[in-house]
């Protein structure tokens, strides 16, 4: 492909010169490091690293030419192509590049603070259940076919994206359901990518320490429905007010609202919420016909509920059947890390999740105090180097809704692990519940297992699928499912399951 081929559609700060635009390119990079002849590599503006100290190093490499929203730095030798925006270079590019796979491949977008992960995985399962080969990037791992990868971002590059449907459609390939993070939205990673079908879940507060403030973050998630053109469906939660400015204009799009009130198109009602998880009944109606179908998933929580209908409604704008998604909910087993329950034949319910903002760790609580018939306990902590402000709001959080709380370390990062629980303590000691604090996460679990009577729910929250704790030099294998099975064996516990 011609380098002028490339970057069309691309905004350049200067023409290509006719000698420029007739030479070849072979691919295309915005890691140095896998940079071959004739590739052209992207170098971006880092909030931590410049990249173009690395434009050297891809040029050793048999780089092609280096494009940069940056300026060319003067003892370059190699050429510099200056864009205006260099992801949104990328993504260009990268699509053109690989033949714009989203015209083929089915994109199913899905953002919102909480329940991505959950909505992604139940709508794998829906469209696999119709007999779909799909794929899946996100927050826990990324799915090709069969094949399950690493996951080192929730919404990697555009180039990793585009050209992951592009290994996708070569095998079969029909649908690629990705997770859109609030960054990726910012930072352009999925610029001029074509959704079929974008969801939206909720808006709480979180990342203000990337985007400032609420009402930046919010234009971030709306930036997937807002673009030109649009996603064919956009599937919105009823439930919160936000959605109504994610709605997207004009005749385009269409779309599907979910959610508990009337409002909704497709609707739960008659839920039932227990150990074993959910039953419900769900209802679609529209255009003046409806459909009526009873749902049942081993999901715990009636914030499921919401996932699920989030899910079903993206099965219903790819046509599936009513009544064979109704039934194939049941498939989607519990999502690693998601009030994912750790079993050791124990009489109370251990249960890990990646709450790690104020309303989702109300949420989690909430799911535990409906199944609890004893007390909730509930161990957490805070994220170092994240946003500040929402570490009381979770100490409240915590407090307000459980019996007993632990506070403890949870990715401290290059921040003093005291510090950060001393702001979430700010919020905790704002109510009576009685709690402790243990810095060393694998002994606050075993304080927050060992009060559990039976009846009771230990909710282990923050850390979920993660399995690694981040400390200021260096990083540690920890997983809260490992640990908190570690500490029911040593009180005697053991699942017949695990023999």
């Amino acid at each position: 492909m011609k380098l002028s081929e490339l970057l069309a559609g691309v905004t350049l700060r200067e023409a290509l010169t006719p000698e420029l635009a007739g030479l070849e390119v072979a691919g295309l990079e915005y890691d140095s490091r896998r940079v071959e002849k004739d590739f052209v590599f992207f170098a971006f503006a880092g909030s931590r690293v410049d990249g173009r100290q690395f434009a050297q190093d891809a040029l050793a490499k048999g780089a092609l030419a280096i494009a940069s929203e940056l300026a060319k730095p003067a003892e370059f030798p190699g050429v510099w192509i200056q864009v205006e925006h260099g992801r949104q270079a990328l993504a260009i590019a990268a699509n053109t590049f690989y033949q714009h796979p989203d015209e083929r491949v089915h994109f199913t977008g899905i953002t919102g603070t909480n329940g991505k992960t959950t909505t992604a995985y139940l709508i794998e399962t829906l469209l696999r259940a119709a007999g779909k080969i799909t794929g899946l990037i996100g927050t826990i791992e990324y799915r090709l076919a069969d094949e399950v990868r690493p996951s080192p971002n929730t919404t990697p590059e555009s180039l990793d994206i585009i050209r992951f449907a592009s290994e996708l459609e070569a095998r079969g390939g029909t649908h690629l359901i990705t997770e859109v993070s609030s960054h990726a939205l910012a930072l352009g990673r999925v610029h001029g990518i074509q959704f079929h079908t974008a969801v939206f879940t909720n808006l709480t507060r979180d990342h203000l320490d990337f985007h400032g403030t609420m009402e930046d973050y919010g234009a971030a998630k709306r930036q997937l429905f807002a673009r030109k053109p649009g996603p064919r469906w956009a599937v919105l939660n009823a439930d919160d007010p936000v959605s109504k400015t994610m709605q997207p204009e004009g005749s385009d799009s269409s779309t599907i609202w979910y959610g508990l009130t009337e409002r909704a198109d497709l609707r739960a009602e008659n839920i039932v919420s227990g150990f074993t998880g959910l039953i419900f009944d769900v209802t679609f109606i529209r255009e003046g016909s409806g459909r009526r179908a009873k749902v049942e998933s081993p999901l715990l929580g009636r914030v499921n509920v919401s996932n699920i209908l989030a899910a079903l409604g993206a099965g219903l704008s790819y046509g599936l059947d009513f009544d064979s998604m109704a039934r194939s909910v049941a498939l989607c087993r519990a999502v690693p890390g998601r009030f994912e329950p750790v079993d050791e034949g124990q009489s109370f319910l251990v249960a890990v999740d990646y709450a790690h903002t104020d309303d989702a760790l109300r949420n989690a609580i909430q799911t535990a105090r409906s199944l609890a018939k004893g007390k909730v306990i509930t161990l957490f902590g805070c994220g170092g180097d994240r946003d500040r402000t929402k570490r009381p709001l979770m100490g409240m959080a915590a407090a307000e809704l459980s019996d007993f709380v632990v506070l403890t370390s949870d990715n401290p990062r290059s921040e003093d692990p005291l510090s950060i629980m001393n702001d979430a303590m700010v919020g905790l000691r704002r109510f009576d519940t009685r709690h402790v604090a243990q810095p060393d996460r694998g002994k606050a679990i075993q304080l927050a297992i060992q009060e559990a009577q039976p009846g009771d729910v230990v909710l282990l929250a923050g850390k979920g699928h993660e399995t690694y704790q981040i400390l200021k030099d260096h990083t540690i294998h920890f997983d809260d499912r490992e640990t908190a099975r570690e500490v029911l064996r040593s009180f005697g516990y053991r699942s017949q399951k695990t023999e």
